[in-house]
């Protein structure tokens, strides 16, 4: 059976998920398979609680009407601070996308490495789609991920090796 605090992360991430109708881009499943596979991929390696438990809210601030002082007040500060260091920092404002993507890699370089591992699923997981359905944004996706995998290498090894074989 799955831990209290990881069954509270699952429940809040689908409940906020469906508030807004979210769905997966590609396959037009709930949104929620998305953080079950990215927590399911972080549970294949050492890993905390409180990593699966970010791993199924780290889009939730993103995504969300929910704010990151929800996430702290509801799950904790390791939590909350693992969630943080997840959600990008850019804004559209900032710029174009390349100026966004820069921006995020900079901030991600210096994210702790079980932050970095729960990244690592993330790509992993949104690879699989984005290569199999679109194919023409895959060119600018893959050398995103090339350029963040570099950041990324304090991570988890075998995630690291994963997400750097399908993006080569």
């Amino acid at each position: 059976m799955r831990d209290s605090l990881e069954s509270e992360a699952l429940k809040f991430a689908t409940e906020a998920h469906f508030s807004i109708g979210q769905m997966r881009k590609y396959t037009n499943e709930p949104y929620i398979v998305h953080p079950i596979a990215v927590a399911e991929i972080v549970r294949s390696v050492e890993h905390t609680p409180e990593m699966i438990a970010a791993a199924l809210l780290h889009d939730t601030v993103e995504d969300t009407s929910v704010m990151s002082q929800e996430i702290h007040r509801e799950f904790g500060p390791i939590v909350g601070s693992l969630v943080d260091w997840l959600t990008d920092v850019s804004r559209s404002s900032d710029g174009n996308r390349a100026i966004r993507k820069k921006i995020d890699l900079e901030y991600i370089a210096k994210i702790p490495p079980e932050a970095k591992t729960i990244k690592l699923a993330d790509i992993i997981d949104n690879t699989k789609s984005i290569a199999q359905f679109d194919p023409n944004f895959w060119k600018t996706y893959r050398q995103e991920k090339l350029n963040l995998l570099q950041v990324l290498k304090d991570g988890n090894q075998k995630l690291w090796d994963v997400a750097n074989d399908q993006v080569k």
